[in-house]
């Protein structure tokens, strides 16, 4: 059977509510999915508790966002099945406050540009931790300047040289996988092709990292047999999923339409057992 480790929900950046997402899970035929919302834990735990309701088999996840100083460069870490939650928030709550105050000077900055008000991008946001691109995307295209979430008006605000693009200061990766550790949580580097990832996955593995997502939307067919590769002589587990996100996601990515392999589902409920003696 099908199952996906890597969903967003309404909780940080996605479009659908823990119960719709569950419920689409549960029509797909999926047998396990994570909530990996980001930089929070109340989406997975939510989705836990309504999985065992709908009886559904649902992994803790969360996603941080995190800094690899050394080049300069950004990294996400997806961690799984953390024993004491409560241990993250504080991460979860110093990421929270800089990411609103970031989008706070977004929405200031695009209202320089289009007539949108702070309340009509609450309104798109309502149910998140926060506040997203995507909302703000939402917001004008509730105002009809314009027609995607994604495209030339995110590209011209939000792009590389975006005119209202904030940068966000987030932890060093090294500091979060042992914050991840000392939750009981395993941690695993997510997508390393996207954000070229591929030094930092060799230094991460030589120092305590426990996976790394080999199935993922963005990686060919040849990126993922050289995760593969890679995982298994350096003993690391191997995650996928789609990375839902919904309406928001910036190409069309429905539930399970990259998924992992139910042996390395297992593996990674076996890696955990081991690790909980």
């Amino acid at each position: 059977m099908a199952s996906d480790l890597h969903c967003h929900t309404k909780i940080s950046d996605g479009s659908l509510g823990i119960e719709d997402l569950i419920a689409m899970a549960k029509r797909r035929g999926i047998s396990t999915l994570s909530v990996t919302d980001h930089d929070t834990t109340a989406g997975a735990t939510r989705a836990v508790i309504i999985g065992k309701r709908q009886g559904l088999n649902v992994i803790h996840g969360v996603e941080f966002s995190t800094a690899d100083p050394a080049r300069n460069g950004k990294a996400h870490l997806l961690c799984y099945m953390c024993d004491t939650p409560d241990r993250l928030e504080g991460l979860c709550r110093q990421i929270g406050e800089r990411r609103k105050k970031a989008a706070n000077d977004m929405v200031r900055r695009v209202m320089r540009y289009y007539p949108i008000t702070p309340e009509m991008v609450v309104r798109c946001a309502q149910g998140s931790t926060n506040f997203y691109k995507q909302h703000i995307m939402h917001a004008l295209m509730d105002a009809g300047y314009a027609d995607s979430i994604f495209g030339d008006v995110f590209d011209k605000l939000f792009g590389k040289n975006g005119t209202a693009r904030v940068e966000i200061e987030y932890p060093d990766v090294r500091d979060v996988v042992e914050l991840i550790h000392s939750a009981g949580g395993i941690a695993v580097l997510a997508h390393p092709y996207l954000y070229k990832n591929e030094a930092l996955l060799e230094e991460l593995a030589a120092s305590g990292l426990d996976g790394v997502e080999v199935w993922h939307p963005t990686h060919s067919e040849e990126q993922a047999e050289a995760l593969k590769d890679f995982a298994t002589q350096h003993n690391l587990l191997m995650t996928g999923g789609s990375d839902f996100h919904g309406m928001y996601s910036r190409t069309q990515r429905t539930l399970c339409s990259t998924s992992c392999p139910d042996e390395h589902v297992q593996a990674l409920f076996a890696y955990k057992e081991r690790h909980s003696k």
